[in-house]
């Protein structure tokens, strides 16, 4: 066991690191010698603490074993209640500017108390150094007039025109667009916890009606931050999102900890979790159910990658669920400031069309380079797709054009994105229908090196063919392995696969092909 966060209200542990979403097996835990329950989860969280206080926690597993783990509270200056600057919380009145008050007047090192209600409010805007507390059976919902939100300029030039001041972020774009339902700009040392809810309440609005057209401004999120520092969110739910739910912005050291995302199915465009152009992101044990990607790491578009050359980086992803969603991990499209350096580890997936997924296009920008990607450890249940990299991803107004599909060499230039290093080691997929796994490069800059060790594709018997990636001309698979197409170097070691109708391994213009044992 180990602690991986701990604020003065509470503290967040890593039970089994051996387990992903789901520990290896249940235990029973107990607080200072007091039992509080039996878990069965690999990250866990804990409320009610007191500050500046010692702890000692204890598991006990069905079979003996036993671990204890000590810690030690944060200090706090001091809480103050919501309800005592006037919210109801009652589910009717709109307490935005109640909320808004009691977080403005938290001093550095206070609490913001939200204790059990419905809360009306409109969009929240947090300060640097306090905590905001969302207690059981409280709820933030969002109001669904949206001409009650305020509204983040996409571009603001400064007074020398020498200079821009960016707020607002669509799809990869500085557009204008609804703040979020919590927002940051410019703060730190801020922490979200609490087994709380913030809902969107977009299926009571008009969010989700003709959701890419904008009116007055794009839709909003239900967290986003811009240019912060050390920020983490513990335990919440985030459901019903207008657009994407978190949507961190150009920030550094943040951290999501067993956090729960919910959106339906068909609900658009609603992605679970988008850093953009971050650095030193931890996303761990937390679940996803969502109508689009569940994770999908992100660094602008073409003005946004070529101007601030601002990778995402430094990330790791782990004890996870990615239940349904179109992706379960997705690296791209909108990002030419690149990616490098993620980790996603001790994960589970379940019914996801494509479970690791990597997109970009030509266009993107030689900024755009993906490298030293690393998926381990990682169960897959029902996807139908596991392994997806794909350099002909179809978005955009012009994704279906002969510049962004053609399969013949073109120019490499500035506009040219290049994939380098991806390593793909212990995935179990059971139920996989098209395919084990699909790479197509750009035969101009094929992608460097795939490597798939020691991993396990079982193909469902009754499975259903359907497209593996998202580019023009892919037909449709069911049951095949591995096809690669326009990589350097692609290679196998230790890989089993059942179920599987023809050849493990089809390459076309590749350069090193290996199947190892």
């Amino acid at each position: 066991m180990k602690t991986l966060f701990v604020s003065s209200r509470s503290c967040c542990v890593l039970l089994d690191p051996q387990g992903d979403y789901y520990a290896r097996e249940p235990r029973t835990l107990y607080l200072n010698g007091r039992e509080i329950g039996a878990e069965e989860h690999s990250v866990i969280s804990l409320y009610g603490l007191w500050p500046d206080t010692d702890y000692t926690l204890e598991s006990r597993t069905e079979g003996g074993a036993a671990e204890t783990l000590s810690f030690h509270t944060d200090a706090e200056y001091c809480t103050l209640n919501v309800r005592r600057f006037g919210a109801l919380g009652d589910g009717e009145h709109d307490d935005t500017a109640m909320l808004q008050a009691a977080i403005l007047c938290c001093p550095a090192g206070g609490r913001v108390l939200i204790p059990a209600g419905n809360y009306r409010t409109g969009p929240l805007f947090l300060k640097s150094h306090i905590t905001v507390e969302l207690g059981p059976d409280a709820v933030l919902s969002l109001l669904a007039d949206r001409m009650a939100f305020p509204i983040l300029p996409g571009v603001t030039r400064t007074t020398d025109e020498g200079d821009e001041y960016l707020l607002g972020s669509w799809e990869g774009n500085p557009l204008d667009s609804f703040a979020a339902a919590l927002t940051a700009i410019d703060v730190e040392d801020v922490r979200i916890i609490g087994p709380g809810v913030v809902d969107g309440c977009a299926q009571q609005s008009d969010w989700w009606v003709n959701p890419k057209i904008k009116r007055v401004a794009y839709r909003g999120r239900l967290l986003y931050t811009r240019n912060c520092r050390d920020i983490t969110v513990q335990g919440v739910t985030f459901r019903n999102s207008p657009a994407w739910n978190l949507h961190p912005t150009f920030s550094q050291d943040i951290s999501f900890l067993n956090v729960r995302v919910e959106a339906p199915s068909n609900s658009p465009n609603t992605d679970g979790f988008d850093p953009e152009s971050c650095r030193g992101v931890r996303l761990l044990g937390t679940v996803f159910s969502v109508g689009d990607d569940c994770i999908a790491i992100k660094s602008g578009k073409i003005y946004m990658g070529k101007t601030y050359k601002t990778p995402c980086e430094d990330i790791e992803i782990a004890w996870c669920a990615m239940l349904d969603g179109h992706g379960g991990v997705t690296i791209g499209s909108e990002m030419a400031g690149g990616v490098k350096h993620v980790r996603v580890h001790h994960c589970y997936m379940r019914g996801n069309d494509r479970g690791l997924r990597v997109k970009t296009r030509r266009g993107r920008g030689e900024d755009a380079v993906v490298d030293d990607i690393r998926f381990e450890d990682v169960r897959m249940e029902g996807v139908k797709t596991p392994l997806v990299v794909n350099c002909m991803y179809f978005c955009d107004p012009d994704g279906k054009t002969a510049y962004v599909q053609s399969r013949e060499k073109q120019p490499v230039d500035d506009t040219t994105p290049a994939i380098g290093s991806i390593c793909f080691e212990r995935v179990r997929a059971a139920g996989c229908q098209a395919c084990a796994g699909y790479i197509l490069g750009l035969p101009e800059r094929p992608v460097k090196e795939v490597l798939i060790r020691d991993c396990e594709f079982d193909f469902a018997p009754d499975g259903k063919s359907m497209v593996p990636a998202m580019a023009a001309n892919v037909e449709e698979c069911q049951g095949r392995g591995l096809i690669a197409r326009f990589a350097d170097a692609v290679t196998l070691k230790g890989v089993r696969m059942e179920g599987v109708q023809g050849g493990r391994l089809e390459t076309h213009d590749c350069g090193a092909v290996a199947d190892e044992p």
